[in-house]
């Protein structure tokens, strides 16, 4: 009888498992769990709902009728607060509790950077993380589940200290940054544009993930008497260094940010306080007002449904998912994280805040452009072209 027992057990166990090999964690017959870790209580959680409502627009998009393929989509977002420690938490639990198939626009540099390998060895697809692309890749080991869409800030951020150096002729550069993957990868792209001419920093000054005063960096800025301040700064920091700057009456220095200060909520919460601050951007700008007819729809869509007007992260997020959801439906009912990575590794995509035509190569979204901005009378404006 045991004998008999045990081969029924075996055979049960067997069936059990060719079931599980063959659907992929988080997909049942009705849906597909994604999770996602966002700053819902750190330093820039301002700007999260932006993030998450585009991100959950375009879902809701897909999941109308029949869904896709069959299946709807269910979120689940965690708070990360900027701390690679929350982070790990928050991917612990999308992994183990909530089963999900893929993490889809999380957020931060260092959060990313900490939990990225984590999810990709648990076979959870890993994609458009929102924070240093280069780094966030070398955490995870190159992994073909991660798919990198934020430009890289290294490489952009060269290309902006290098057309400032090349158009305001700075003397002395300072460099404020946030101390981690964000600091670390814009600062090496603007020591290799230093580099070039001849120069080094003048001054430099970190700060933490969560810092709220930066009187003394900016401080040290002016002793050593810089004419740009260069900053690996967010949303509130960016606001904070501009403040300082504007406190002292000192009206002879540039400040650039890097891409994540470059944006709309900079303005809404900075208001006059940032008038003036140069930015790195790398993807195009809209508002309800200056957006082709078919933006100016999917703004006015945005504010139906969430009551509140949207910025170019909401729509960047919106475009990010956009990518995700054709994949996901194009590889048909069968879907696995194996064949959704190679569909996104061999198709072009579109998007309206892309400047071109975006293709993975290396599983990293290309080809990467900046513009340089200025905020002028409460708005960025463009002053170049886009530059590959």
């Amino acid at each position: 009888m045991l004998k008999k027992v045990n081969h029924t057990v075996l055979a049960v166990l067997m069936v059990m498992g060719a079931a599980g090999a063959s659907r992929a964690a988080g997909v049942s017959d009705k849906e597909i769990v994604l999770g996602t870790h966002l700053d819902l209580s750190g330093p820039v959680a301002a700007g999260m709902p932006m993030i998450r409502n585009g991100m959950q627009m375009r879902l809701d998009e897909a999941n109308e009728g029949t869904g896709v393929n069959g299946r709807k989509f269910r979120l689940v977002v965690e708070d990360n607060g900027s701390q690679p420690q929350m982070a790990v938490r928050a991917i612990d639990k999308l992994i183990r509790k909530d089963e999900v198939f893929a993490v889809v626009n999380s957020f931060g540099s260092g959060p990313n950077a900490a939990v990225v390998k984590r999810a990709v060895d648990e076979g959870v697809l890993y994609f458009a993380p929102w924070g240093a692309s280069a780094i966030i890749r070398k955490s995870a080991g190159d992994s073909p589940l991660l798919f990198t869409l934020t430009p890289n800030y290294d490489t952009t951020m060269n290309t902006g200290v290098k057309w400032m150096l090349d158009t305001h002729n700075p003397k002395k550069v300072g460099y404020i940054y946030q101390e981690g993957p964000l600091g670390t990868l814009v600062g090496e792209g603007v020591k290799k544009a230093l580099a070039a001419k001849n120069m080094t920093y003048a001054a430099e000054a970190g700060y933490k993930a969560g810092d709220i005063d930066f009187s003394s960096q900016v401080a040290r800025m002016k002793a050593a008497n810089v004419d740009l301040i260069v900053a690996a700064t967010l949303t509130r920091e960016t606001i904070a260094v501009m403040g300082e700057v504007k406190k002292l009456g000192w009206n002879n220095v540039k400040v650039l940010t890097a891409t994540p200060g470059r944006t709309g909520i900079v303005l809404t919460l900075g208001k006059e306080t940032v008038d003036g601050l140069y930015g790195v951007g790398t993807w195009k700008l809209y508002s309800a007002e200056n957006a082709p007819a078919q933006i100016k729809t999917w703004f006015a869509a945005y504010k139906k449904r969430f009551n509140a007007d949207p910025d170019e992260n909401a729509l960047l997020a919106y475009s990010y998912t956009d990518v995700f959801v054709k994949a996901v439906q194009a590889v048909g009912r069968d879907v696995t994280a194996d064949k959704v990575s190679k569909y996104l590794q061999s198709n072009s995509f579109d998007g309206p805040l892309f400047y071109a035509t975006q293709s993975f190569k290396g599983n990293h979204l290309e080809p990467e452009y900046v513009e340089i901005d200025q905020v002028k009378a409460g708005a960025w404006t463009s002053l170049t072209k886009p530059l590959k």
